[in-house]
């Protein structure tokens, strides 16, 4: 119980730092370590299957998908200035991190495994990882992803598509418009002479 509510805790205050973060590669991150500790959850609760697939498509694909969109948005804007290497600083925090995590996983699996019911609150029966029809098998979470979740599901990707043409369309081609044939030609020698002018230098 002391596990879970420290991981609940790790949800809550990645999710805030998620919403409230000034630069959108810090909301990436808070959303990842939200991602991870939902995993965890997952885990004790015996649902392996689901902490598996919560870190390889959401933590995986999702917030790459996250990352292209913030790269594609900041292209073109200002050239990126190289700050100072914080790397080695990191490098204790975050095996600490990494430690407490581990520590508290171990201990929400152990715990989960001693005190879980027979019934899952969804009504599923729980068993041996990898039976049919038990809570967190495939069977049952493809039951209730196609059928009960059917429409959360597709409006999600629904949404997932929307946003990838809504990012190729902001930062797609930057040519200006040009009304006839002469002013394209003369609009494209300019250019090429401010690229050689740009050469010269």
């Amino acid at each position: 119980m002391i596990a879970f509510w420290i991981v609940g805790a790790i949800v809550v205050a990645s999710a805030v730092w998620t919403v409230t973060a000034r630069k959108p590669v810090y909301s990436v991150v808070g959303l990842l370590i939200n991602f991870a500790a939902l995993a965890a959850l997952y885990l004790s609760l015996s649902a392996e299957f689901l902490a598996v697939i919560q870190i390889i498509v959401y933590s995986g694909a999702i917030l790459i998908l996250f990352l292209f969109v913030i790269a594609l948005l900041s292209s073109g804007v200002a050239p990126f200035a190289q700050g100072p290497n914080r790397l080695p600083r990191i490098v204790v925090p975050a095996v600490a991190i990494v430690a407490v995590a581990l520590v508290g996983l171990v201990a929400g699996i152990n715990g989960a495994a001693i005190l879980t019911p027979s019934v899952s609150p969804s009504g599923s029966p729980l068993g041996p990882v990898g039976s049919a029809g038990v809570f967190g098998s495939v069977a049952d979470f493809g039951k209730a992803l196609f059928t009960t979740h059917l429409l959360p599901f597709e409006v999600t990707a629904l949404i997932l598509m929307v946003a990838v043409i809504g990012v190729v369309m902001l930062a797609g081609d930057q040519t200006p418009y040009v009304g006839s044939s002469k002013q394209a030609a003369r609009v494209e020698r300019q250019a090429r002479e401010a690229i050689l002018r740009g050469g010269d230098r």
